[in-house]
């Protein structure tokens, strides 16, 4: 494996890591309870941490098969959440306050399931750079 494909799943792995952090300090650090969309969001970003890490560390550029359903469910659930806040009159009917806590970065711009839609966007080209890099994508995909 070369070292772009370790690169790239270490970018991967910072990227993780900074969602995780980020979610953490939006909960613990600033109080905002989130709501059962970021639970959701949460599962499927917190284990990318460590998936990636090993990965890194293993040189296994084949974890793109493991990393692209985390990834992908998390592009969908905060996309449709981001929908959700903007939306008019759509409301969160998955049982928590989704449309409720809006915590506006960049004056409205970056709210958090958006953060969350650019962390999952960025994961998932990360595994696929590094799997294509790293020669494990072209027996899956045909190529």
């Amino acid at each position: 494996m070369s070292d772009t494909t370790r690169a790239a799943l270490a970018a991967g792995t910072l990227v993780a890591l900074a969602a995780t952090s980020g979610s953490l300090y939006f909960s613990l650090g600033l109080g905002l309870t989130p709501c059962d969309l970021c639970w959701y969001q949460r599962i499927l970003m917190y284990p990318l941490v460590v998936v990636l890490g090993v990965a890194a560390v293993e040189d296994r550029s084949g974890v793109w098969k493991t990393v692209l359903p985390l990834s992908l469910g998390g592009l969908a659930l905060s996309g449709y959440h981001s929908y959700l806040q903007v939306a008019p009159g759509a409301t969160c009917t998955v049982g928590g306050p989704c449309t409720s806590i809006q915590y506006p970065v960049l004056g409205g711009l970056l709210t958090i399931p958006r953060l969350a839609f650019i962390g999952f966007a960025l994961v998932t080209v990360l595994a696929l750079a590094a799997a294509r890099l790293g020669g494990s994508a072209d027996d899956a995909w045909g190529m």
